[in-house]
């Protein structure tokens, strides 16, 4: 059992006490406001940036967006290695473009490297919004609710917030995971797809949290 913050309520430690399965947040106290953050990077992809590394996947900065166009690599990852983040507040717009497999975007926050990091990630195929750990390249679900499919073609907004242990994530502004799990302090941020979904990102977000 994973450690539980005292101020979360009864009915939230029942539901996640069931790790990996679909929950609804009923307990929505969030980890932050506005004001206990520093914003440090922001990406709107207009140029080329040396600081996002591709590992797999091909990765175009076109017309203002990041795209990932690759449909035959299994989980299409790059990262930006220019700052190592812990505690952090980290946001991103997301276009699913395609994909008959898969039609999904991703976030990536305290990566280590490309087979170590966590993954919060929406799906145009699927009515699931999920949160996985990688750990040496295989993939663990830690926590899923149930979400209306993000529409093809159409720009949606992930946002995670990561403070020690306690993990949180919105999809369009409303607060959907709340997990807590110590596998990784801090590490790099970046962005994921799978199979063969081709995603548009822009508005690529990190602040740092206040002490």
């Amino acid at each position: 059992m994973r450690k539980i913050s005292a101020g979360l309520g009864f009915s939230l430690l029942l539901s996640l006490t069931a790790c990996g399965n679909d929950m609804e947040i009923q307990d929505t106290t969030k980890i932050i406001s506005t004001a206990d953050s520093v914003e440090v990077t922001k990406e709107n992809f207009d140029n080329q940036n040396p600081a996002w590394k591709p590992y797999s996947g091909e990765w175009i900065f076109k017309n203002s967006e990041l795209i990932q166009t690759s449909v035959i690599d299994q989980f299409p990852i790059i990262l930006r290695e220019d700052q190592i983040f812990s505690d952090l507040d980290i946001s991103v717009d997301f276009k699913p473009l395609s994909g008959d497999i898969d039609a999904s975007g991703g976030i990536i926050f305290r990566a280590k490297d490309k087979d170590n990091y966590y993954i919060v990630r929406a799906n145009a195929l699927e009515n699931n919004y999920r949160l996985y750990s990688f750990i040496d390249g295989q993939r663990q679900q830690m926590a899923s609710a149930k979400v209306n499919p993000p529409d093809l073609g159409k720009y949606q907004k992930m946002r995670v917030v990561a403070k020690g242990d306690h993990i949180q994530a919105y999809l369009n502004g409303e607060l959907k995971l709340d997990y807590h799990d110590a596998s990784y302090k801090n590490g790099y941020t970046g962005l994921w797809t799978k199979a063969d979904s081709v995603t548009a990102f822009d508005a690529f977000r990190v602040s740092t949290l206040e002490k």
